[in-house]
């Protein structure tokens, strides 16, 4: 029994500390589990970290080198656009310095013959003043050997020559008076269509442009656009040149065609007021505005036709007239300027008792060849008549076209109706303007001429070139010489210049006499 109890015992003992030992050692391997599961966990996480920071690093490295490949496409943008200013600015640089050796050169020259001038003209002093002493020798040889004075010899020269003038002078008259008889008629006409010449205040001369005016000078940079692709978009698609250069807010537009001219301005005109200036909608915009303007040209020309008061004239031949609005001669629009001779050669027409539609038609058609004279050889007159006859016109019609500017000799009553309408919408004052540098070139072509002669001081131009004051040195000019001076002055410059109007020449010869009170 006790050794039952001691038995009991003993395996409760040991089942007592078999216990606890399996606690122990539950809790030392849970222990130990915790730790590798937390060693893991700190590995995990420092692997973790390490790849968010190797993530980032290259995200980094990314977006720099992103940010350097932008900036370095941008410096390289600029860099061209810079380079392609420098080239301008090079080109215009050397211009400039062409102009700058020609003017030189051009002042050397004028230094040159100033010089020369100057020599010739103290020859030409002494050669005088030697001949006026030979001549006051001969002159006192003469008085002594004829007995009569200097002054008694002119006035018997001047009575000779007065009356042998109006003896010419009443010839003249008779011949004249017979012609008047004899073509009375005829004159007549010719007083009329003169007299209808000198009326055209009614009709005003337009002008196109060949420029556009900017908002601003940052649209240029835009119509360029990036490797000037735009500005030569519009180029292709208009067939012009477009200049931008240090004009502020314009831009030129080069073009031998009109037409072309005025779709390329409308055009850049309509893509500035759109804002939307790329090659596509380039493309669109010009396609639309050139079927605008043809639909304009065929209206022009049909309008023109119904105002003239003529039928049936070929349809192409109407499009060319309608394309003169586009036109331009000296300032002058061509397309007024043609409705403008129709009703002149209709106005001339009537009076002489001639075919009037007939006059018309041929004045409306007389510059049909200025629409094309850009791309075909020949003067506009022969190029018109070949068109008028490609396209059924009369024989009498096409020879008016191609004898207007007197190409062939005008024969009939149209062709002379013809020209004399178009000389007067041409030559009347304000139909056409007149450029800048010739006004000067020939008002210094005016003065030069007047100073050219022996005794003349001075000369100036004015009222606009159309009259010129000569003053002349008393000692060396007389009142009798300042007449004969004026008419030779006057018939040099009928030689050497060309000009409009007339011209009035006045010699100017001043005496002074000064005395001193003292």
């Amino acid at each position: 029994m006790l050794q039952a109890i001691y038995i009991g015992l003993g395996a409760f003992l040991f089942g007592g500390i078999i216990s606890a030992l399996y606690f122990i050692l539950r809790d030392k391997v849970f222990v130990s589990n915790a730790r590798r599961e937390a060693q893991r966990l700190l590995e995990d996480a420092k692997n973790e970290s390490e790849r968010v920071q190797k993530e980032s690093k290259i995200q980094l490295k990314e977006q720099m080198l992103h940010s350097k490949m932008e900036i370095e496409r941008e410096i390289k943008d600029k860099t061209r656009d810079i380079q392609a200013w420098e080239k301008r600015l090079l080109s215009k640089e050397e211009n400039l310095d062409k102009k700058i050796s020609l003017i030189d050169t051009k002042e050397e020259k004028i230094k040159k013959q100033e010089d020369d001038l100057t020599l010739a003209q103290k020859k030409i002093n002494d050669e005088i003043e030697l001949y006026n002493n030979k001549v006051k020798e001969a002159q006192k040889k003469l008085e002594s050997l004829t007995g009569v004075t200097t002054e008694e010899a002119k006035r018997l020269q001047v009575e000779m020559i007065v009356a042998d003038a109006k003896h010419e002078a009443a010839k003249r008259i008779k011949i004249i008076e017979d012609e008047y008889k004899e073509e009375a008629e005829k004159k007549a006409k010719y007083v009329i269509s003169t007299a209808i010449q000198r009326y055209a205040g009614e009709y005003v001369a337009e002008r196109t442009i060949s420029s556009v005016t900017l908002p601003s000078d940052e649209l240029k940079g835009r119509i360029i656009g990036r490797e000037g692709r735009n500005i030569r978009a519009i180029e292709a698609a208009t067939g012009v040149d477009l200049i931008i250069d240090d004009t502020p807010e314009t831009v030129v537009i080069s073009g031998f065609d009109p037409v072309k001219r005025e779709v390329a301005r409308l055009s850049i005109e309509r893509l500035i007021a759109d804002g939307r200036i790329h090659p596509g909608r380039i493309e669109e915009i010009v396609d639309k505005v050139r079927k605008e303007i043809d639909k304009e040209v065929k209206d022009h020309g049909e309008q023109a036709m119904f105002e003239v008061g003529v039928q049936g004239i070929h349809p192409e031949i109407l499009k060319l007239i309608g394309s003169l609005k586009y036109r331009t001669s000296y300032s002058q629009n061509q397309y007024i300027h043609s409705l403008e001779v129709a009703f002149l050669s209709g106005t001339i027409a009537g009076e002489l008792g001639f075919d009037v539609k007939l006059a018309k038609r041929a004045g409306l058609l007389h510059d049909i060849g200025k629409a094309i004279d850009h791309s075909v050889e020949g003067s506009h007159a022969q190029i018109g008549a070949d068109l008028a006859k490609k396209y059924g016109e009369k024989p009498e019609i096409i020879h008016s076209i191609r004898s207007h500017h007197e190409e062939e000799k005008p024969e009939t009553v149209l062709d002379f109706i013809v020209q004399a309408a178009d000389a007067l919408s041409s030559a009347r004052p304000g139909a056409r303007r007149e450029m800048l540098e010739s006004y000067v070139k020939r008002v210094e072509d005016l003065e030069k001429i007047s100073t050219s002669f022996a005794g003349v001081d001075k000369a100036f131009a004015i009222q606009a070139g159309r009259e010129v004051r000569v003053m002349v040195k008393s000692e060396e000019i007389s009142d009798e010489s300042a007449v004969v001076l004026s008419r030779d002055i006057a018939k040099k410059i009928e030689d050497d210049l060309s000009y409009p109007g007339q011209i009035k020449v006045t010699v100017i010869r001043e005496t002074r006499a000064v005395g001193v009170a003292k």
